[in-house]
Formats: C-alpha cells, structure tokens, sequence
C-alpha cells in the first residue's frame, strides 16, 4: 500500500467543489479544507507508485479547480490508532 499526503492549493470560488470532487476519486481516502498556506489536504492510499502516479497526474491535476499540488509520499506510518488495536487484540474491553 502507498500513502501520499497531497496538499492542494485550489481555486478560492471552487474549494468545496473541488473537494467533493476529489473525494468522488477512487484511492482518495480523506480531503480536508485547511487554514495556512494551502487550501485542502487529500489522503491518498494506492496499491503501487503507479497507481498513486495516475491518480495524481491523470485525474488530479485535471481537474477543474485544482491550481497546484505538492505531493508528500509516506516512507512509513506511525500511529497510535494502529498500536492500540494491535495490543488491544484478545484482551477483553481493549486497553
């Protein structure tokens, strides 16, 4: 699995829209409005670099709305989520 963080500097009259549409797109998993220097962040989960490519290239930067991205592709993930679950798991009422 491949996670990129996609952070996205959209049209200002197209910040909703644009983030609709984006959450429409297969692969990506989650798309917050933010406050800073970009307009909205995309999670984006693929099976390989290819499909993440595509994804980015081909349907992304296409789309109406989006004036430019920078792309964070995710070498290894932390996450307390993910280390709960684990130790939680066949201990009854979790952690």
């Amino acid at each position: 699995m491949v996670t990129a963080v996609v952070l996205i500097d959209a049209k200002r009259e197209m910040v909703s829209e644009t983030a609709q549409r984006l959450v429409d797109l297969e692969g990506v998993t989650e798309v917050y409005s933010v406050a800073g220097p970009h307009d909205l962040v995309a999670i984006i989960r693929t099976r390989s670099n290819e499909e993440m490519g595509n994804l980015i290239t081909g349907s992304m930067l296409r789309m109406v709305g989006i004036e430019k991205t920078t792309t964070l592709v995710a070498l290894k993930t932390y996450s307390r989520y993910d280390l709960d679950r684990m130790f939680s798991l066949g201990v009854e009422g979790g952690v």
